[in-house]
């Protein structure tokens, strides 16, 4: 009986680390720290939001639980990863699901089926999948259904108000028309930047407010739950491919070198939620820091390739599945540092 408990002692090779910080507390936490993002979409565009965003919820937590009955497996939707899964892909997700037909109520569903179940589940559950599962669930229903997710309500004057005008969100226009025009529909650039940091605008319904996703973002950077790697090269990167290669001249439509505006790339679309919350997932970004800065990098450089030369306005989500895929590549390219290699080395140089 005494070796049993010996054996029982050994669990693994040193080093051990302890901490106090559990999956359930990282999933509710970063839920906490979206707060302040779903409370401006929630402010922006009424009853329908909270339905969409709560019929998302719904369905990814149901869809764990239904999968995990299944297959024999213990229930862990305790863990907040269901419902924070469910939280961002209803953030993902247009408002104008509710009124675009009566039939598009199931685009959230089925995006949450395609989210839990064949995203994450069928990798192997939380840990083991290979690309964000809400962003796969929003690419699916952009695919299936691109009328409907790519139609955007006009901010609602009314929270009540379950209809809305359309409209073009920020970076349409400027795809389409042009700056000129994008800062004309506005009234000037300042009040430009104002709509697109308080959330004014159209846009899906978690994206719409940079500056309550940079409060959520330096939020979790307080709580050490993410690290300044990822969303800083992301954010500077982008950046730097706005300014460089976002200018166009007015008159003939040609590329003008260093005359962009970073800004609006930066505030508008899912680039706060994106960088912040999406690009910095623990299971599919890579979990050494100079790794880090290059998946970033990446995210960063595809964003803005898809902005200024793609066919989409926006390429936020594209970006970061396309760097899910090299997230394992570039963890096994940058060592990480092994506890004890450099004691050991100037111990041999004593000898």
């Amino acid at each position: 009986m005494e070796a049993t408990k010996k054996e029982q002692l050994i669990v693994s090779v040193s080093p051990h680390v302890r901490s106090d910080e559990t999956t359930s507390r990282i999933m509710w936490t970063v839920s906490i720290a979206l707060m302040p993002a779903l409370l401006a979409g929630f402010y922006f565009f009424g009853l329908k939001a909270i339905f969409i965003t709560a019929l998302c919820v719904a369905s990814c937590v149901v869809f764990e639980l239904w999968y995990l009955k299944t297959v024999g497996k213990k229930s862990v939707v305790g863990d907040g990863s269901a419902f924070l899964t469910g939280l961002l892909l209803g953030m993902n997700m247009p408002a104008s699901l509710w009124s675009f037909s009566p039939f598009t109520i199931h685009v959230p569903v089925i995006a949450s089926f395609v989210t839990i179940v064949i995203t994450k589940q069928l990798f192997g559950g939380l840990g083991f999948n290979v690309f964000n599962p809400a962003l796969i669930g929003r690419a699916f229903a952009l695919l299936s259904w691109p009328k409907a997710m790519t139609i955007w309500n006009e901010p609602a004057v009314a929270f009540f108000a379950m209809d809305a005008k359309t409209t073009a969100t920020p970076l349409g226009i400027l795809k389409e028309e042009g700056l000129a025009k994008l800062i004309e529909v506005f009234g000037d650039k300042m009040n430009l930047y104002m709509h697109l940091l308080s959330g004014n605008r159209a846009g899906s319904i978690g994206e719409v407010s940079a500056i309550a996703l940079i409060i959520g973002g330096l939020f979790l950077l307080y709580k050490k739950y993410i690290t300044w790697h990822i969303p800083v090269s992301f954010l500077a990167t982008a950046a730097v491919m706005a300014w460089v290669f976002g200018g166009k001249d007015p008159v003939t439509g040609k590329m003008v070198l260093m005359t962009g505006d970073p800004i609006i790339h930066l505030i508008s679309g899912g680039m706060m939620l994106g960088a912040w919350f999406m690009a910095t997932d623990y299971v599919t970004s890579p979990s050494v820091r100079n790794g880090q800065i290059l998946f970033g990098i990446g995210c960063g450089f595809l964003t803005m390739i898809i902005r200024l030369k793609g066919g989409f306005p926006e390429g936020v989500m594209f970006a970061i599945l396309i760097m899910n895929c090299f997230a394992p590549l570039i963890d096994r390219s940058f060592k990480a540092k092994v506890f004890g290699a450099v004691k050991q080395e100037k111990a041999k140089e004593t000898k």
